[in-house]
């Protein structure tokens, strides 16, 4: 098996340079922290990034405009 190399941050096509801070309060806190905690999710901003795009990408799809409504 072949080893897989990895490319540097600095040759990569999408660098992420774009910093988003958003607050939780209490309750949502603890939901978010109970929900990684149930299902074992090792990278919390992978996982808020990954969900919060899917839920935009498909918004956008169903907005998309159509020939016929």
């Amino acid at each position: 098996m072949a080893k897989k190399t990895l490319t540097p941050a600095s040759k990569r096509t999408s660098l992420r340079t774009h910093r988003q801070i958003f607050t939780l309060n209490d309750e949502e806190n603890k939901a978010l922290n109970r929900y990684i905690a149930k299902y074992k999710i090792q990278n919390k901003s992978k996982f808020i990034r990954e969900t919060l795009m899917l839920s935009i990408i498909r918004k956008m799809e169903e907005d998309h405009p159509t020939l016929f409504d």
